[in-house]
């Protein structure tokens, strides 16, 4: 846990979630599973969730899996969208960030109707 935050989630923590219970809408075509609410809701990172779907949004479904890499330094970090073999679709430099984690991954696969965003654990 964090320091400052004893509530912040740690890599072991957000691991736990192996599935969900249900999905949280999150926007049209967007849900998230509960593991990924727990991560937005105790690290206070609905930004990333935000930044996934604006993303997504212009990736479109050609792609159905998409692997969302956040790579922080310091207080800065970079998103990093990909196909899951190594190709990039895109990159996004954050200016600043106090994500208590030092790498998050997310996998967002479209089902035929939406984009289901999750752990890898969920997978």
């Amino acid at each position: 846990m964090d320091a400052k935050n004893p509530e912040a989630p740690n890599a072991a923590t957000v691991a736990q979630f192996t599935s969900t219970a249900q999905y949280w809408r999150v926007a049209r075509q967007f849900v998230i599973t509960d593991g990924v609410k727990y991560l937005a809701e105790s690290a206070a990172c609905f930004w990333l969730i935000d930044a996934a779907i604006s993303h997504l949004l212009e990736i479109g479904t050609c792609d159905w899996f998409v692997l969302v890499r956040v790579e922080v330094s310091g207080s800065s970090a970079v998103m990093i969208y990909e196909d899951g073999n190594g190709s990039e679709h895109a990159r996004q430099e954050i200016g600043y960030t106090d994500l208590p984690l030092s790498s998050v991954r997310l996998y967002a696969v479209w089902d035929s109707e939406r984009w289901v965003i999750m752990l890898p654990s969920e997978y």
